[in-house]
């Protein structure tokens, strides 16, 4: 996955050729999420950590997901749609 921080969307990639998008923005108290890893989209101010598959909270303090983005996959660019 990857955040794009000045567009403040997180764009990743559960399986191979499907592509998700949501808020970088932390439910929390609204830091940015820094990062992709091991399944999870983590916020650095509090240690929330979001599932990549559906934005719903794998360990808290957050307690509501991060919000869905559309976007469009057309070969190799992804837009918000």
């Amino acid at each position: 996955g990857r955040v794009l921080g000045a567009e403040e969307i997180v764009v990743t990639q559960p399986e191979e050729g499907e592509f998700k998008a949501f808020s970088a923005i932390c439910t929390h108290q609204r830091c940015l999420v820094s990062d992709v890893s091991d399944g999870t989209i983590n916020c650095p101010c509090h240690g929330s950590r979001f599932r990549v598959t559906d934005g719903s909270v794998e360990r808290g303090p957050a307690t509501r997901p991060l919000p869905e983005e559309r976007i469009t996959v057309d070969g190799n660019t992804i837009r918000r749609a």
